[in-house]
């Protein structure tokens, strides 16, 4: 590997397999998992690999791309300094106060590390029958399910973001299988949700909030029942409370309206109520249009229909 970043990515990776088998939570900073680094650095033109320097003491991945490329400016620096014998063998420790390398330990070869042979351990054989066996009853690893969001059509921001976590993946994953659009999903799973998990330091598996029920409210906007903006103010309750969306659009009679004639209604109520603001809209100050759409809104207390309301408000400031 030639940079930090390859290198952390690679121990992110490592992480995310260990979370998807359930071998572990993968915690670097709770010591689930660690990672040592060895560092070596060769000029152009030379075959032989350079003296490898290990590095310790880094508790999370981007600790681990910054003593990287730290460590490798040290030594090409030492290098181009004519320095290169200063570059030895040695154990050195990541500080991240000062973003720097430091000596811990010297090492003068393999002897250093008292390797012997271990007379009680005996020898594990692994049959091929056993691997395969095990390798059939694998779960999608990481890789695999970037691919298949991939093939989805879905972009590479929202690929990353869903396959990273195997809880918010499969959470996902079962919503689809309830019949929701797999770009609506992931866009409220990364948006709305994701921002009240950050609020509330939560993780998607403890809310209230079920895979079916977020796939029957995508449903309900898609199909006009609600608009997305009751969509938004349902969610929040299915978060904290459960329940269904059929039984909060009922207790809360949130069904969206989507009669003409009401809409026409509110929005004459709204322009008579208004008839400065009028005028200066078809003076030219069509901004205004947002306005009135707002005024109606509050009047329905956000259930008239966008479209609707769009259309037919757009058509009354004309003067039809």
């Amino acid at each position: 590997m030639r940079t930090g970043i390859e290198a952390a990515e690679y121990g992110a990776e490592i992480q995310r397999v260990v979370r998807y088998l359930g071998v572990g939570n993968g915690n670097m900073q709770e010591g689930s998992l660690r990672c040592d680094v060895n560092v070596s650095v060769r000029p152009i033109g030379q075959s032989e690999f350079g003296t490898k320097v290990e590095i310790k003491n880094m508790n999370s991945f981007s600790e681990i791309s910054r003593a990287i490329d730290y460590e490798i400016s040290r030594q090409i620096l030492l290098h181009k300094e004519s320095q290169a014998d200063k570059i030895v063998q040695e154990t050195r420790l990541w500080d991240e106060s000062s973003q720097k390398t430091f000596t811990m330990r010297k090492k003068e070869g393999l002897a250093d590390y008292r390797y012997f042979p271990e007379p009680d351990l005996p020898e594990v054989v692994l049959t091929s029958d056993y691997i395969d066996e095990i390798r059939n009853s694998m779960p999608e690893l990481p890789e695999a399910k970037r691919r298949r969001y991939e093939n989805m059509g879905l972009s590479m921001q929202d690929v990353i973001f869903l396959a990273n976590d195997d809880i918010v993946a499969h959470f996902f994953d079962s919503t689809l299988e309830r019949g929701a659009d797999a770009k609506l999903a992931a866009n409220w799973i990364m948006g709305d949700i994701t921002a009240y998990l950050k609020n509330e330091k939560l993780s998607i598996d403890e809310i209230k909030l079920t895979p079916l029920e977020l796939s029957e409210l995508i449903a309900f906007i898609k199909n006009g029942t609600i608009s997305g903006k009751i969509g938004k103010e349902i969610l929040v309750e299915l978060i904290t409370k459960g329940g269904t969306v059929k039984s909060v659009i009922e207790e809360k009679d949130l069904v969206q309206i989507a009669d003409p004639a009401a809409i026409e209604a509110m929005v004459d109520k709204v322009l008579a109520e208004n008839p400065k603001q009028l005028e200066q809209y078809r003076a030219g100050k069509t901004k205004l249009q947002g306005f009135f759409a707002g005024q109606v809104m509050k009047a329905s207390k956000g259930k008239a229909s966008p479209v609707l309301l769009n259309k037919i408000l757009g058509e009354k400031l004309k003067g039809n």
